[in-house]
């Protein structure tokens, strides 16, 4: 229009550069101002400045028109022309920050759900985030309850293990205060003020750098957010100060991890969970193959029992024995205690019982020999053991037994009538070996039963808190005297299960006729 070739030159490293039209043109001359800036110093030609752009110039060159009417004209069209370049380059460049900050927090949530175990993705989850807020250095602390500190998990330009776990009280700690406050501390360099007075400790080593300490908070359903844990950044490269969105980003960072942390733990408490239940369960089938099967006595022997402990394991136990001479060992006992301390005396008492009644002569001993075996244990749990231990002898028309405090022990004979099998001692762990007696009474082969039953089925309490009582055990055994000894244990552990859902005490029962 102007009959004139237009190029743009922009200052740049001391000297001139081509922007448009410059290309294979020397450059004009130039020269530095006091300022540092570079200003076309070429007599021969003739640049004018860009108004509102700094550091730009353009140039008429190869022209015979009215360069004076180009030059009104084209100013204020290259400067606008500039400006919209340089504001659209401005918005591209937000724009790809947005896609890197979005981009970086998808790639984070797919880390984070990835994984149920947090340590595992905690240094990518740094590298991520440092690389896109500008941070060379940059760490992760989680809160351990128990001991009042935040322990390192993660770090980068730093090794972990040189970090030391922060109290959370500490005056002087960035990360602890930010922790404490549930806030986020932040430092820019360039102005001094923002300086906290603890971050000036020489150990901190944030005296001339930006900082950044961000809580990272588990905002649970129905529950105010709680901090637990925090994470650092610092070493910034370029300007050295974290901008209002980079703060905001690293922020959002500090919840996912939270929301991962809390993930992480609750799997963590499951997997426990369901691996104590495993445990349990597999205690409890070995427990229950620690109680001799009725079968030892041999055929034609009318005899039942069960064992149930209230937990998975319980202190609750019977044994079976068949002895010399046609006479056969029948042993009830209750541990003072239930769980695992008194699973742990029931399966000593189980493992010597039919060594000492082989070897003993009498019930009595075989007691004593067994208050010799797990003595130590009781004293040291504070346990004691209520031991019925009766040898049957059909031939002779005779039960021998040593009762070591155990109450539910009975002879059930012609007509319904009973027999209570008093204590003939103290239970084991409460009086000295000598205090353990005998004592025998007659015993009917064709008619009579005994009956052993623990204080878990007697002491069981319906809604109204009543006992179930030593009476209906009783009755129902009364009521079934004619039928196989199963029915009465199964009628029995039946209306005890009604009575009371949930057992609160191990329960055992046996009856037997032989």
């Amino acid at each position: 229009m102007f009959g004139c070739r237009v190029r743009l030159w922009r200052a740049g490293r001391g000297r001139l550069r081509p922007v448009l039209g410059g290309e294979g043109v020397p450059a004009p001359r130039s020269r530095l101002d006091e300022r540092g800036l570079v200003e076309p110093s070429d007599g021969k030609r003739r640049l004018i400045p860009v108004p509102s752009l700094e550091g730009y110039w353009y140039e008429l060159a190869d022209g015979d028109g009215d360069a004076s009417g180009a030059e009104a004209a084209l100013t204020p069209l290259i400067a606008q022309l500039l400006d919209v370049e340089r504001e659209t380059l401005a918005l591209a460049k937000q724009l790809a920050s947005r896609y890197e900050e979005i981009e970086l927090l998808y790639t984070l949530s797919e880390i984070l759900g990835r994984t149920s175990r947090l340590d595992q993705a905690a240094e990518t989850t740094l590298r991520a985030v440092s690389s896109v807020v500008g941070a060379r250095r940059a760490s992760l602390f989680l809160h351990d309850e128990s001991a009042g500190v935040l322990r390192p998990m993660a770090s980068i330009g730093k090794p972990v293990v040189e970090l030391a776990p922060i109290r959370v009280a500490d005056p002087d700690s960035v990360a602890a205060r930010a922790f404490r406050t549930k806030s986020t501390i932040t430092r820019d360099p360039r102005h001094a003020d923002d300086l906290p007075p603890s971050a000036e400790h020489p150990a901190r080593g944030y005296q001339g750098e930006a900082f950044l300490s961000v809580p990272v908070m588990f905002r649970g359903t129905g529950a105010s957010p709680h901090p637990v844990g925090v994470l650092n950044l610092t070493d910034r490269v370029g300007a050295d100060a974290f901008s209002g969105g980079e703060q905001r980003l690293v922020g959002a960072v500090a919840n996912q991890i939270g929301a991962a942390l809390e993930h992480a733990r609750l799997v963590e408490r499951d997997l426990i969970r369901q691996r104590v239940n495993r445990e349990l369960e597999l205690a409890h089938g070995l427990q229950l193959k620690l109680l001799v099967s009725p079968d030892v006595l041999g055929t034609g022997i009318d005899v039942a029992a069960r064992c149930i402990p209230a937990k998975s394991v319980g202190g609750d136990f019977y044994h079976f024995l068949r002895l010399s001479g046609g006479r056969y060992g029948v042993m009830l006992g209750d541990v003072s205690s239930h769980g695992f301390a008194a699973a742990l005396i029931m399966a000593l008492v189980l493992s010597a019982a039919g060594i000492h009644a082989a070897e003993a002569g009498s019930p009595d001993e075989t007691l004593r020999r067994l208050l010799d075996s797990v003595a130590q244990e009781l004293d040291e749990t504070e346990m004691h053991l209520s031991l019925f231990y009766g040898v049957i002898d059909p031939r002779g028309g005779v039960l021998r037994y040593a009762n070591a405090g155990h109450p539910h022990a009975f002879r059930m004979g012609v007509k319904d009538r009973l027999e209570r099998l008093k204590a003939t001692s103290p239970p084991l762990g409460l009086a000295d070996r000598d205090a353990i007696a005998a004592a025998e009474t007659h015993w009917n082969a064709e008619v009579d039963r005994l009956v052993l039953f623990s204080d878990g089925i007697v002491d069981a309490r319906n809604a109204a808190t009543e006992p179930f009582g030593e009476e209906r055990v009783l009755r129902i055994a009364r009521k079934h005297f004619d039928s196989a000894s199963a029915e009465i244990v199964e009628g029995v552990l039946a209306a005890v299960s009604a009575y009371e859902a949930v057992a609160r005490d191990d329960r055992a029962i046996l009856v037997l006729r032989v």
